[in-house]
């Protein structure tokens, strides 16, 4: 069973790195346009393959692209992770769109619209009593 403090210090090391790839080392202007931020990664129990979930302040159809772009550029990525990190073997990579924070932000915002039809229905119910 592999050791779970060796998980996340790989996985802290993997998304340092790919961090400073993705802002200095890719020579894509989509991903340099768009503010593009390392959310989570999930690296497999045996180091082998890692997914990399991507939050972007762009439009959905844009981050879309973006990961298209970053996918297709994994090759690179990876290749210039082994030679910033010391692993035998650099993970597959898989990056993915984080959608975690639009379904949270849309819970949040049917929140304040039940809490604002709350208030007017007060609001109207203590005028209806006057």
């Amino acid at each position: 069973m592999p050791n779970n403090y060796r998980l996340a210090k790989v996985s802290s090391l993997l998304k340092k790195e790919i961090t400073l790839i993705l802002q200095n080392d890719l020579e894509n202007d989509l991903i340099r346009d768009h503010f593009v931020n390392i959310s989570k990664i999930d690296l497999s129990g045996d180091l082998q393959h890692c997914k990399i979930y991507i939050t972007s302040t762009a439009q959905e159809k844009v981050r879309k692209e973006i990961v298209a772009n970053l996918n297709n550029a994994k090759s690179s990525i990876r290749h210039i992770l082994g030679k910033r990190i010391e692993m035998r073997r650099v993970p597959e990579i898989i990056f993915k769109d984080d959608v975690v924070i639009d379904k949270g932000l849309s819970v949040l915002k049917l929140l304040d619209e039940l809490k604002n039809q709350n208030q007017n229905n007060n609001f109207e119910e203590k005028d209806a009593n006057s």
